[in-house]
């Protein structure tokens, strides 16, 4: 971890979550991360960023509208017909 730090690797990291009273402290659904670096512009790191959480958000919705989704504790539990098929399915 300290050696990608060092050679300047950066994350976007994105949560999608069930909403609770406090803020982003809900379940989680569904994450994801992107890899960023320092000679990429301001510009860029809003575009990845956005695409990070449109996507993100697009899979929380799908599990929890296609999938059996429950809460065991502070943790979102989603069953998918089979493993992979969250993500296969999302890609068309």
């Amino acid at each position: 971890m300290q050696k990608a730090f060092e050679r300047g690797v950066k994350l976007i990291c994105v949560t999608a979550h069930y909403v609770t009273a406090d803020l982003d402290e809900g379940p989680i659904i569904e994450q994801d991360v992107a890899r960023i670096t320092h000679a990429q512009s301001t510009e860029n790191y809003v575009s990845i960023g956005r695409d990070a959480e449109s996507h993100v958000l697009d899979r929380a919705i799908h599990a929890h509208t296609h999938y059996p989704t429950f809460i065991n504790w502070n943790r979102t539990v989603v069953f998918p017909a089979s493993p992979g098929s969250h993500r296969s399915e999302r890609m068309g």
